[in-house]
């Protein structure tokens, strides 16, 4: 196996024997065989559609697929297996695209031995660090966020063909040798329909659960049994809280489901009891004192201990071997009374080891500038002197610690905009407010970002200035392919000087970082104080 798609990624280079995440060398030879037949796919795809004969289902199955594919999604190679054999034969349906068309469009493996030989002769092709061996993986793995944003609008009902559309062109340009100055165009293009993803997901969730509103979320434990619902999927907590009613459970959320507690259609639920635990990568520890059955939508699920593993749903593109797994019916709706019903066994969950502060969620955009009176009076007075962007993801290395104290360390007349995982690195601490203003404004999950951006862009507006000359700076974690569409998404809307950090990615050639740094000022963090000095101008430590 070849895998560097990840922060955490072996040595900083790339995860050869087995993935850091737990994913094992022949989960991860599937998953590439798999996106190399979506390339395939996308290739006769693209050619029938000039005769009009394209399968219109291609899209979402290569949404799926993709989606599939993230860090700490599905682990299940069984599942992965039936996606091969289900993208062979849609890829099979379709009119070849040409005399000599690449071996993606062609290959049929007659076992699981051919595809694993198939796997590792990708893996030796993808092994080495040059400028086109990046700028590929730079686009796959902003595809791969695209094809995550994008199943949680769809699974809504809100859809867009020109995203499906932009997501075969992409995977199909990797098969080909295209000129470095094309495929960075790619790229960028790339962002662009990150943003367009961003705002049709924003959409989707807003006009089907309401604008988010500010709330404080209580992290205590209740005495009843409960379940934990964790990931990112808001119909999959919907339908738990809409079949749990009445049932004497409370529904939990974790990590990324935090701001769902700020959502009209979802916090009216009175079960709805609060969130559970933090970020991801405590799932271990948290699940196992948690008692009840734990619900994982999409990613990030961690490998369970055998002590809780018989406690773990998964459903969605998430999977697990031997975890039970719940499937949607052709309505789209999914049968919880399981997860329900073993709730009831269990004793109600044990507290959190370190009981911590009620956390304040829901300042999306439609929140925040309800608030813009207030905001642009602060920075006008000199009460709030710069917004920080500390948005992105969590990670288990120790050197993510950094963010913390950076967060203790940015002056009081500072405001924290964040979404995304990374906030609860800082969002549990005392940190105080500015005339009412929260000085932590989380956003909420990672495509929340968008909000952070609607939010500059209204400032810019009522300033009469370019993004970038507004008091804000960006200092950003980044872990999975998610976190790499958002910072696309930044680029292509022109924010630059973007700090990034722990690490910066093992995928980006020294040639691509070049770019980035010349054309948009793209920095790796380095100590609290340095970064403090650049990224807050005029502070004195």
């Amino acid at each position: 196996m070849f895998c560097y798609q990840c922060e955490e990624t072996a040595r900083g280079t790339g995860c050869t024997v087995k993935g850091v995440c737990g994913k094992e060398d022949h989960t991860a030879g599937r998953m590439d065989v798999l996106i190399w037949l979506c390339k395939g796919i996308s290739e006769r795809n693209i050619a029938a559609a000039k005769s009009g004969k394209e399968n219109k289902d291609v899209g979402m199955f290569i949404t799926n697929a993709l989606f599939a594919t993230l860090t700490n999604t599905n682990f299940d190679d069984a599942r992965l297996r039936d996606l091969i054999t289900r993208a062979i034969a849609l890829r099979d349906a379709l009119p070849a695209s040409g005399a000599n068309e690449p071996d993606a469009c062609t290959w049929t493996p007659k076992n699981d031995a051919e595809i694993a030989a198939k796997a590792e002769e990708i893996a030796a092709a993808a092994n080495g660090n040059d400028d086109v061996r990046s700028l590929r993986a730079l686009l796959l793995f902003g595809l791969k966020g695209v094809a995550a944003y994008y199943h949680h609008a769809a699974v809504l009902g809100y859809t867009d063909a020109k995203i499906t559309d932009f997501m075969q062109k992409g995977l199909a340009s990797t098969l080909h040798d295209l000129p470095a100055g094309e495929m960075t165009a790619l790229v960028l293009e790339c962002g662009g329909v990150g943003v367009t993803t961003l705002a049709l997901l924003d959409t989707a969730n807003t006009k089907t659960y309401g604008d988010p509103e500010i709330t404080s979320v209580r992290t205590s434990v209740g005495n009843r049994p409960g379940i934990l619902i964790t990931g990112h999927d808001l119909k999959d907590l919907q339908q738990l809280l809409e079949q749990s009613q009445d049932s004497g459970v409370d529904i939990y959320t974790h990590g990324e489901m935090l701001p769902a507690n700020a959502y009209p259609a979802l916090k009216k639920y009175p079960h709805l009891y609060g969130n559970y635990g933090g970020s991801w990568w405590h799932q271990k520890e948290e699940f196992e004192r948690f008692s009840g059955p734990v619900l994982v939508t999409t990613n990030c699920i961690v490998p369970p201990n055998d002590s809780y593993r018989d406690r773990i749903y998964t459903t969605g593109p998430a999977g697990y071997p031997g975890v039970k797994h719940i499937v949607a019916g052709k309505d789209g709706k999914k049968d919880f009374s399981a997860v329900i019903a073993h709730a009831k066994r269990c004793q109600p969950p044990q507290g959190p080891n370190a009981p911590g502060r009620d956390l304040v969620t829901g300042c999306a955009h439609t929140a925040v500038l309800s608030l813009a009176g207030t905001v642009v009076e602060a920075v006008k007075n000199g009460d709030i002197k710069r917004f920080i962007v500390m948005a992105g993801c969590d990670g288990r290395q120790s050197e993510r610690s950094y963010y913390t104290e950076f967060a203790k360390a940015l002056p009081k007349n500072t405001v924290i905009l964040t979404a995304g995982c990374a906030k609860y690195r800082y969002n549990g601490l005392d940190l105080g407010s500015i005339g009412g203003i929260p000085r932590v404004i989380d956003a909420g999950q990672c495509n929340d970002c968008y909000s952070l951006v609607v939010i500059a862009q209204a400032l810019a507006k009522a300033f009469g200035v370019g993004i970038n000359e507004l008091p804000i700076s960006y200092n950003i974690a980044w872990y999975e392919q998610k976190a790499a569409l958002v910072l696309l998404a930044l680029l292509n809307l022109g924010v630059k000087d973007i700090t990034l950090g722990p690490k910066l990615p093992a995928f980006v050639s020294p040639g691509v970082l070049k770019v980035l740094v010349d054309n948009f000022g793209i920095a790796k963090n380095s100590t609290v104080e340095a970064d403090l000095a650049r990224l807050v101008p005029g502070v004195r430590m």
